[in-house]
């Protein structure tokens, strides 16, 4: 991979959606949560294109509002579900509500509408449900772990714990935390998936 991957415009999305005749969509932040749901459902044996499902990264959370007024009840009618960081709760639920896809004023309620919150995001949850050890055991596979124990070495790196160094460390090379979206998850024990990316599955699928 030469550089970063381009968020999909809105129009982009919709032309790729209406070619793909899909029926649901899941919004995600960027395109590791995207490798990451695609993994997932891999190792589950679902085939989520020809379901008429589709993960859809749109740049950032701030780009929200717009991908669900184009997509959604407002727009071309499909079947909505998401995934977000915890910090942007209240963004999310305010997006939400101001293009009348539904109020919520809990997490509770904002997953009620389709919307799973990360804690406190998705590299954060898979590091979780690895355990720091066996993500350097991914790294060492992938013929980074040279690579990780200098970036341990730095001086704003030292005296971090582990999980951080290593969520930090996913995001320093163009295409890193994209492939490690789909390796953590293939890594995964089935039990131990982030019920946050079963869910949203679920919720699409239902």
């Amino acid at each position: 991979m030469n550089g970063p991957l381009l968020p999909l415009t809105v129009l982009a999305a919709c032309e790729m959606l209406v070619a793909a005749h899909a029926v649901a969509v899941i919004l995600v932040e960027g395109w590791s949560d995207q490798a990451a749901l695609e993994a997932l459902a891999r190792r589950r044996g679902w085939d989520l294109r020809a379901e008429g499902i589709v993960v859809v990264p749109i740049g950032g959370v701030t780009n929200l509002r717009k991908f669900v007024r184009a997509l959604g009840p407002q727009g071309l009618g499909l079947r909505l579900a998401g995934l977000y960081d915890a910090a942007e709760w209240t963004y999310v639920r305010r997006a939400l509500e101001q293009v009348g896809f539904g109020v919520s004023r809990t997490e509770a309620g904002t997953e009620a509408l389709g919307f799973f919150v990360c804690n406190a995001d998705l590299e954060d949850e898979l590091i979780r449900a690895l355990g720091p050890a066996a993500v350097e055991r991914v790294i060492e596979a992938e013929g980074e772990l040279a690579s990780f124990r200098s970036f341990q070495a730095q001086p704003v790196q030292r005296g971090r714990d582990l999980a951080a160094q290593l969520r930090r460390f996913m995001g320093t090379r163009a295409g890193r935390k994209i492939r490690y979206g789909s390796l953590l998850v293939e890594a995964l024990e089935p039990d131990r998936v982030p019920s946050a990316l079963d869910r949203v599955l679920a919720q699409v699928r239902a």
